[in-house]
């Protein structure tokens, strides 16, 4: 199969989430992603099955992050087997780490110990809070660096409410996707200079980035930003609604006196243009609560399908509040591509699809992720071992 990337040769020493995801981003857009893993695995491989607290034939979250590559296990605590990780990165064109920076200088895997042989790699470290920073080998995760730390939780926590829970994953899979854009500009880079270079990707710098209008707030005006509900929203007709069969929905009238006609008008209430609590964006904002108030009580009168069709006929903009159920069965997400139909040994097994299309060289998910180790001979036989010397390394210790 081809893609943008078709010929790109990837090495990936991730674990869990943030480094996995950017390579099989990768992958899916046409490289040749390698996964460098440890003897007991990917500890992610074990996640799912201790999490729910019994074995599981299937882990539908690591399959997302690593279908399409090939495994190859290397105890990296054995001198053959850092050998081995070395020639592998002597003929990549990308390398892929989220391992603490301590770690891949122990293996002799820094960026300077990998250039001296590979001048031309792209070497692309993602980290907690950055691999230059004195606390570069803190621990983090996503929810640390991410959720805690960049002010994400916090800001989404309306006054006297408990922290919102994070799903898996969404710092990770952000970072990935940055990651992925890096590595692309690094290789266009190459392609004209011929030179490589490193990058890298924080989850603390995603999660401020994308908080970035309140930092910005914050920066230039030192405006502090308040979390809110939705009875105080700056905005309250770009907010969420519930109607008579509890299916939830969103305004989307950011331009406020711009729809307020068209909202009042799919309401059958014009009769409030001429209310002065909110006959302007400013007393809107003002009087927020008790128009809120009013509009909740308008819209428990009819389903969400009924309201759907009077918005559209009205032009009034709004969105479905979906569960991940509604989500997979919303006509628009699947006419988008979201999903993927991945062949599997025993047929096509449905995915979530990573977020971009190209048009000119299509791009697909690959295959499943790779059983622990599945490739290493493989790899080792492209790599000019013969059987014999793989059975060597074996005894060695350097390969299971």
């Amino acid at each position: 199969m081809g893609g943008a990337l078709a010929g790109i040769k990837v090495v990936e020493m991730g674990v869990w989430v943030a480094g996995p995801s950017a390579a099989a981003i990768l992958c899916d857009w046409g490289a040749d992603v390698v996964k460098i893993e440890p003897p007991a695995g990917d500890p992610f491989r074990g996640l799912f099955a201790s999490a729910l607290g019994a074995a599981m034939p299937i882990n539908p979250p690591f399959e997302v992050d690593n279908r399409g590559k090939r495994s190859i296990c290397l105890d990296l605590s054995h001198a053959e087997g850092r050998g081995l990780a070395r020639q592998l990165l002597d003929g990549a064109d990308v390398f892929v780490t989220n391992m603490r920076p301590r770690v891949v200088d122990q293996y002799g895997l820094s960026y300077d110990e990998v250039r001296a042989t590979n001048p031309r790699i792209i070497y692309c470290q993602l980290t907690g809070h950055g691999p230059d920073v004195p606390e570069r080998d803190r621990a983090a995760y996503d929810i640390g660096a991410f959720w805690s730390r960049a002010g994400i939780a916090a800001s989404l926590t309306a006054p006297g409410q408990g922290i919102p829970q994070q799903r898996g994953g969404m710092g990770d899979h952000m970072t990935g996707c940055n990651a992925a854009a890096a590595i692309s500009a690094a290789l266009y880079h190459r392609e004209r200079t011929g030179e490589g270079q490193r990058v890298a990707v924080s989850l603390l710098r995603t999660g401020i980035y994308m908080m970035g209008w309140d930092y910005a707030l914050e920066m230039r005006l030192g405006v502090r930003t308040q979390p809110y509900d939705r009875f105080h929203a700056v905005n309250p007709i770009i907010n969420s609604f519930c109607a008579k069969d509890g299916r939830w929905f969103w305004l989307l009238l950011l331009q406020g006196d711009r729809h307020w006609p068209d909202l009042l008008r799919a309401l059958g209430r014009e009769d409030l243009l001429a209310d002065p609590r909110w006959d302007n964006i400013t007393n809107r904002r003002v009087n927020a609560e008790s128009l809120v108030r009013e509009l909740d009580g308008e819209f428990a009168k009819r389903t969400l399908a009924e309201w759907g069709e009077i918005l559209d006929r009205e032009n009034v903009w709004w969105a479905p509040v979906n569960s991940i159920s509604d989500a997979l069965q919303d006509p628009v997400a699947q006419a988008s591509g979201a999903f993927a139909q991945v062949e599997g040994p025993d047929g096509a097994v449905p995915m979530v699809n990573t977020p971009a299309d190209f048009y000119g060289t299509p791009n697909a998910p690959r295959g499943m992720a790779p059983e622990l180790g599945q490739h290493t001979e493989e790899v080792l036989l492209e790599l000019g071992y013969d059987w014999e010397q793989i059975i060597a390394l074996k005894d060695a210790g350097a390969i299971p």
